[in-house]
This record gives C-alpha cells, sequence and structure tokens, in this order.
C-alpha cells in the first residue's frame, strides 16, 4: 500500500473537551485514574499490523506510526526498569503508540477527528481502554500533565511529538514544521503553540521521571541513552 496522505491539520477544532481551553475548566482537573493495561488484552506488533491492513492505514502513515510506537516503548522500558511503571507495560504503550493514528487517512479523506475515531476504533479492536486512551489524547492532553499518574497516553504523546513523517526530531523542529504548515491563521497558531508548550512541558515531567535528559536522546537503540 503506498497512497500519500494529504497534508490534514491536527490542530482543527475538534468537539468535546479537545483543545487548549478544556485544561481551563475546572470539572477536567480531576480525572480518574486510568485502567492498567496489562489488565486488558494487549496486541502484538502483528496483530497491530493486521489492524492496519483492516482500516487501510498507508505506508507513510504505518512508518511514522513504527517510530512512534519504537520510542513510546522505549520510555516504557525504561519505567519498568524503574518501577515507575509494572511489567508488562511497555508492551501497551508500544501497541498504543503503533495504532495512535489507526484513522489518520481515513478522516483525511472523509472528515473528523482522528483521535477520537481512532481510540474508538482501538477500543472495539483491543478491548483495552488504556491503549485507546492514549489514541485518544496523543493529540492534546486536557489534564493535568503528571506521568507518574497518566503515563501511557503521556508517553505516546511524546514520542509522537518527537516524530516527524518517519524521522525522530526534536521538539522545537516538530512544531517548526507544524507552525509552517497548519499556522495560517491566528487561531491555529494558538493551537499549535499551546501544543508545544504542552509538549515541552511533558518532557520536562517525563525526564524527570525516568531520570534521563529526553531532550538530547536520539532514540537510536532500544534503550534510553542521552548523547552529551
Amino acid at each position: 500500500m503506498t497512497a500519500q496522505t494529504p497534508h490534514a491539520s491536527p490542530f482543527a477544532p475538534a468537539p468535546g473537551p479537545a483543545g487548549p481551553r478544556a485544561a481551563q475548566d475546572p470539572a477536567l482537573l480531576a480525572p480518574a485514574l486510568p485502567p492498567d493495561p496489562t489488565e486488558f488484552p494487549i496486541p502484538t506488533d502483528a496483530q497491530c499490523h493486521t489492524l492496519w491492513d483492516r482500516f487501510g492505514v498507508p505506508d507513510n502513515i504505518r512508518a511514522h506510526s513504527a517510530l512512534v510506537g519504537d520510542i513510546a516503548g522505549a520510555l516504557a522500558a525504561r519505567g519498568e526498569e524503574l518501577g515507575v511503571v509494572a511489567p508488562g507495560w511497555a508492551r501497551a504503550v508500544r501497541a498504543s503508540g503503533l495504532l495512535h493514528d489507526l484513522a489518520k487517512f481515513y478522516c483525511v479523506q472523509h472528515g473528523g477527528n482522528h483521535a477520537q475515531l481512532g481510540a474508538a476504533w482501538a477500543l472495539e479492536a483491543t478491548g483495552n481502554p488504556a491503549l485507546a486512551q492514549g489514541v485518544m489524547h496523543h493529540v492534546w492532553w486536557p489534564y493535568p500533565v503528571e506521568p507518574a499518574r497518566y503515563f501511557l497516553p503521556l508517553a505516546v504523546q511524546y514520542a509522537d511529538k518527537r516524530v516527524r513523517h518517519d524521522a525522530v526530531v526534536s521538539l522545537g523542529a516538530r512544531y517548526t514544521d507544524l507552525f509552517e504548515r497548519y499556522g495560517k491563521n491566528e487561531t491555529a497558531r494558538e493551537r499549535i503553540d499551546a501544543a508545544f508548550r504542552q509538549g515541552r512541558a511533558v518532557e520536562h515531567t517525563l525526564s524527570e521521571l525516568l531520570e534521563v535528559k529526553l531532550h538530547a536522546c536520539p532514540f537510536d537503540s532500544g534503550r534510553l541513552v542521552a548523547r552529551a
């Protein structure tokens, strides 16, 4: 499958609590703890690839998603080493990363919010609500940035923000690209700026939790190794 995905803004307005203003709503500031992903089925890489086939994910999105899965899984593997998350979480975080753009091509073609639709598809296909939460919130996290409590969705979101197409880049490079492609009006620029500031907060808090300088990590191996 070689279809190319048109460039659609990931910051288009969406219904419900999806956007910078949601973080100002006191009702959204105390979400319930997410479910333990290991209490539900966790798809293997091969099963995630089968879902790519089922939902018509093109090659360019597969390449992007594979790298996001690698990075998210590496973050969770480090979390397992430190006891931040329980054994088995890395498989679930990786799977959520592999599926985070499951509905991207469909929504480019037909409209809709790819994070919301992808989460619904992922939940139906896997039966794992924690994995689906990572898909749902990979564009914007509307709750406090606390990776110790919400590790899976924040790891997936951060991994996505470190991958431009199929290459690992810094947050600054990723958001410069997004700003140039999608910052066509003030509203779009405000959303991108808010997402960039949130991305830096996620990077900082994850770095402290995992005891790794993530901004310096090239993610070119199976482990988190920061270059001097």
